[in-house]
């Protein structure tokens, strides 16, 4: 994979963010390759086939707060991508919380929106990243087992703790207040289970609760939602604070506690898969209040995704938008 030439811009991460940057360059004639660990794209916008159906296990939804972003859902939705599935959410007790603000989620899982927005766009996924070098005004990106590539441009897109490790690894110093900056931003952590169950679940309209003083504080049926027609499998998010508390214990400890805290919505429901995921870097609970960080010193080296403008899936959509924007004003 090491190349013999110059791109114009390497994207480590294939997430919403990293797509929608790479989207903005390559129409705008530039080359572009994204490099992800994962063994698809989306990152967050995760859908996992658990037996005959499937479960959203990252991001549930996601909103409309600015015009900018309300073009591309509304484009989205007139493809038939995407739906509007709530508004607003019950915690349980059957009393609607709706506040009138759509809630929207992805035909066929969340992961389907990284899959449309990485049409056409070269990807490189299931490779990890070891280190960000830069020599004589070119970007070099280190991977594992698969050699290198030569940019004139990076833009790292993952958790800002994972981007500030690979520039580590490759030596770059970054300026002391940059380097402040990108180390106050914090994550939360989130646990996510996810149960195969052999009947239906009744969950109130449309299929999800919320439940603000639980230590699980969501549960939405996906096939309610419309993405699990041939099963009914629950997907249960933790909060932060217990997730913490759970994340050292095994994965088996981890879902015996989903089970006991929902058995009153399970009753007698049989649980025929258990599956569990750990998100480390879940939610940036503090933010950088720019779309985008310009590294100070180095040429063109940017950082971007969710924890930058904004904590939700609209927030890293305008974060790539403004990276590829800086970019081509750059190259």
């Amino acid at each position: 994979m090491t190349q013999t030439y110059v791109i114009d811009v390497i994207i480590v991460g294939a997430g919403i963010c990293g797509l929608m940057a790479a989207r903005v360059l390559k129409d705008a004639g530039k080359e572009v390759i994204l490099i992800d660990k994962g063994r698809s794209v989306g990152g967050r916008l995760a859908t996992r086939r658990i037996g005959e159906g499937a479960a959203d296990h990252g991001a549930q939804f996601f909103t409309v707060r600015t015009p900018e972003f309300g073009v591309y859902v509304e484009r989205w939705l007139a493809e038939g991508l995407v739906f509007e599935w709530s508004r607003g959410w019950t915690d349980g007790s059957l009393i609607g919380t709706r506040d009138g603000h759509p809630r929207y989620a992805v035909r066929g899982g969340m992961n389907q929106l990284a899959k449309h927005a990485g049409e056409g766009l070269q990807v490189f996924t299931d490779v990890r990243v070891k280190a960000v070098r830069s020599q004589l005004g070119r970007w070099y990106v280190d991977m594992e087992g698969k050699g290198q590539l030569a940019a004139s441009a990076v833009l790292l897109t993952p958790p800002v703790p994972q981007s500030l490790d690979l520039v580590e690894s490759g030596g770059v110093g970054l300026h002391a207040e940059d380097e402040a900056a990108l180390k106050a931003i914090q994550y939360e952590m989130c646990l996510t289970a996810m149960f195969l169950v052999d009947r239906p679940i009744f969950l109130p309209s449309p299929g999800a609760i919320q439940r603000e003083n639980a230590n699980i504080h969501w549960i939405a049926d996906n096939r309610a939602k419309g993405i699990s027609p041939e099963a009914t499998i629950l997907t249960m998010q933790a909060t932060g604070t217990y997730s913490r508390q759970l994340w050292d214990q095994t994965d088996e400890s981890i879902l015996n506690a989903f089970r006991v805290d929902v058995m009153p919505i399970l009753g007698e429901t049989r649980v025929l898969d258990a599956q569990l995921k750990r998100w480390r870097y879940s939610r940036p609970v503090s933010v950088y209040p720019e779309r985008t960080l310009i590294a100070r010193g180095h040429g063109n080296l940017l950082f971007a995704g969710d924890a930058f403008g904004g904590p939700r899936l609209e927030g890293a959509v305008l974060s790539g938008l403004a990276a590829g924007k800086v970019l081509l004003d750059r190259l």
